[in-house]
């Protein structure tokens, strides 16, 4: 579910630029989570039922939950980032949904595949839980940056997704992220507020990013994530409050 006049209309699992993009690379195992646009699309904790759309916080995965490094195919070399681990927890523990949203243009390059992402993923995932965090779903966009996919940050095709999957509020919900394609992505989708680290790219992201405050884009730089983390209780609908204390 997509909140009307917030995004701009559903997303649409068929893109042409990006199945273009993804023409000639190796076979996708029927297991994995790749819809037809060639997006993975991975729904771990779906709703249950009809919900009313609830906040959610979007993060990049390279750079901001982990330690940047270019074109990551290796488990070995995943290095969780604390201050980001310890948000999903608090995201967890407020009851609301984490969602991965991440380029992997490595793939659309014929890098490395889909197994690799995997097995990557794998390793992320377990870091994440063993810091007392969840991730409800992940969304990867694999298109090259001039393939103009609709899923590629900056543009907002994974948020959309997400909503559509999860029956989200996009307008009540933040994103995090090291680069401004991240923030700029939740700005298209028609969330109200992003917040830039300092890891990964952020530093050198800074100014860019901040020219998304001229759009009615609400960017916060400079600031740890325990303050988000503090701010992410304020973000619950009534129904997600009562989940919480029947839990």
């Amino acid at each position: 579910m997509v909140p009307q006049g917030a995004c701009g209309g559903a997303y649409s699992r068929l893109n042409g630029a990006l199945v273009n993009a993804m023409n000639g690379t190796k076979s996708i195992p029927a297991t994995f989570p790749v819809d037809e646009s060639g997006m993975w699309r991975e729904i771990i904790t779906a709703p249950s039922g009809s919900i009313a759309p609830r906040p959610a916080l979007f993060l990049d995965r390279d750079g901001t939950l982990i330690e940047l490094v270019d074109y990551l195919s290796m488990p070995e070399e995943v290095a969780p980032i604390a201050e980001a681990i310890a948000l999903t927890a608090r995201a967890r523990a407020s009851n609301i949904p984490t969602i991965m949203v991440t380029n992997q243009s490595g793939i659309g390059r014929g890098y490395y595949g889909w197994d690799a992402f995997a097995a990557v993923q794998a390793r992320v995932v377990a870091a994440v839980t063993a810091g007392g965090g969840h991730l409800d779903a992940v969304y990867a966009c694999p298109a090259p940056p001039d393939s103009d996919a609709a899923c590629r940050k900056p543009n907002p095709g994974m948020l959309l997704a997400a909503a559509e999957d999860l029956a989200l509020d996009l307008s009540r919900s933040w994103i995090v992220g090291d680069a401004a394609s991240d923030l700029a992505a939740g700005a298209r989708a028609g969330l109200q507020r992003g917040w830039l680290v300092s890891t990964g790219y952020g530093i050198s992201a800074r100014d860019e990013v901040l020219t998304l405050r001229s759009t009615g884009f609400d960017v916060t730089v400079d600031r740890p994530l325990s303050e988000l983390a503090d701010l992410l209780p304020a973000c619950r609908t009534p129904e997600q409050q009562v989940n919480l204390s029947s839990s």
